[in-house]
């Protein structure tokens, strides 16, 4: 039986094949966002299972499992390593069509050299062979990241955090790969949440300062921005369900941020004030140090409140919002952004696909500054999106709307040390789509413009993008 993972999986005319294999393939990874552990790569953690490397907090894999009625004890529960994969060989025969199949034999494939079909028949089969396998020096997470041909990672991390991890790793000359912090500050927008006094006690001790008024809050906050640059950071990301604006006078502000600090919930209107005038802060900052801003917006999160009670949050209980009004707050936040000068390089990630063509058109409404191509970008299909329609939908309006050639490429926001297979996705999908234009006879089968498109896509304008030296 042919192997399903082989050559020429996914590229199905000869154009394709040709891009895929001459430029696509053999191009570095530049994991600009993702959800890695510092502390697993400063340690070089080594993994005694196949659950622990590819089960072990994978929302993915654990709604499939659930979908499939798997009883929770086997998913995120105590059962025994070997039952919780036996689970998953169980679940993934019935995922077809879902790109977890895809995932699955293409993380088999790639970095266990496995060609058969996991399913019941053949579980204890792969289980031996590739714990056999993560025993060996090459399978510890900077191994796994060295053989992904990675260049750079940046992790998600807290503005509170001290980063010590990241300084471990940096140490390690003879690892080679850049592996930098990205400011995520969401804990400190959400004032209507549970989560915000607890941030706020977090950084009075991280910068030693009772921050009693909104003026000092945020001076704490830029001075974290100050502290994360210092250590390499050139990256923010900010996760919001639904994106903010409105208008606010200083007093205000400092209104409303006590009514957080004494754990009040402050009316919708003023929460959008405060995000609003706390995103513009943090723009202006990022501007002034060249980092690149991310907005991951669209999630309804923690939607099982009987689940979010037991497991907490980042379960495998969220899904796509239904934001009513998206171009209005998006237009005028970034305005405000730019009437101040505090508009930086910027990359949009949309959740609900319906919003793709106005993420398209809008961020072409701040691409006036002279010197950086694709300043604004519309951010690669994500989370619900990371699927084979999810991508074409958002290179199609991307190309549509604005310059795909200036397009920064796919990211792993993920978990899992395995998940680079989803670059060779994305890389497979790109190229089957040009090469269906090429055939198409929509665009020129001019060999240099093809390479360029496809190399700088992968990789190159990543590298251009980010602020980030590399050696």
């Amino acid at each position: 039986m042919a192997s399903f993972i082989h050559d020429n999986f996914i590229l199905n005319n000869q154009t394709a094949v040709d891009l895929y294999h001459k430029y696509a393939k053999d191009m570095p990874i530049y994991d600009y966002h993702c959800h890695l552990s510092p502390k697993d790569i400063a340690e070089n953690r080594k993994f005694n299972n196949i659950t622990e490397l590819w089960l072990e907090g994978d929302h993915y894999k654990w709604r499939g499992l659930r979908a499939h009625g798997i009883t929770e004890k086997y998913i995120t529960g105590d059962a025994d390593p070997k039952e919780k994969f036996k689970a998953w060989a169980e679940t993934v025969p019935f995922t077809v069509g879902n790109p977890l199949y895809h995932w699955t034999h293409l993380e088999l494939k790639k970095y266990f050299n496995i060609d058969a079909l996991l399913n019941p028949d053949t579980c204890e089969q792969i289980w031996n062979q590739c714990n056999e396998l993560l025993q060996q020096d090459e399978f510890s997470c900077q191994s796994l990241i060295k053989k992904s041909n990675v260049k750079v990672i940046c992790t998600t991390d807290d503005p509170t955090d001290d980063l010590h991890y990241h300084e471990q790793i940096k140490q390690q000359k003879d690892f080679g790969v850049k592996v930098l912090p990205t400011f995520r500050p969401d804990k400190g927008l959400e004032i209507n949440k549970d989560t915000f006094v607890p941030f706020v006690k977090a950084l009075e001790k991280v910068t030693n300062k009772a921050l009693s008024t909104y003026s000092e809050y945020v001076q704490a906050i830029g001075e974290r921005v100050q502290y994360f640059h210092d250590k390499g950071c050139r990256i923010s990301d900010h996760g919001l369900s639904e994106i903010p604006f409105a208008q606010s006078e200083p007093s205000e502000l400092e209104r409303i941020y006590l009514a957080g600090l004494k754990g009040e919930k402050v009316s919708l209107e003023d929460e959008k004030k405060f995000k609003t005038a706390l995103l513009i802060f943090l723009a202006k900052e990022y501007k002034q140090k060249d980092w690149a801003m991310q907005i991951h917006f669209g999630a309804i999160r923690n939607n099982n409140t009987k689940m979010f009670k037991k497991l907490g949050p980042d379960a495998g209980f969220d899904s796509i919002s239904d934001q009513g009004e998206v171009a209005a707050p998006l237009n005028a936040l970034l305005d405000a952004c730019e009437q101040q000068d505090a508009l930086p390089k910027t990359i949009i990630y949309n959740l609900n696909p319906v919003h793709n063509e106005l993420i398209g058109s809008t961020i072409q409404n701040f691409q006036a500054e002279s010197g950086i191509p694709g300043k604004i970008q519309f951010g690669s299909g994500w989370w619900f999106n990371d699927t084979k329609p999810g991508m074409i939908r958002q290179l199609s309006s991307l190309a549509d709307q604005g310059l795909l050639a200036h397009f920064v490429g796919m990211l792993t926001d993920s978990r899992s040390f395995i998940s680079y297979s989803r670059h060779e996705y994305f890389r497979r999908i790109l190229c089957n789509l040009v090469g269906e234009w090429v055939e198409a006879g929509e665009i020129p089968n001019d060999q240099a413009m093809l390479q360029s498109l496809i190399e700088n896509i992968c990789f190159n304008n990543a590298k251009k993008y980010f602020s980030i030296e590399l050696d």
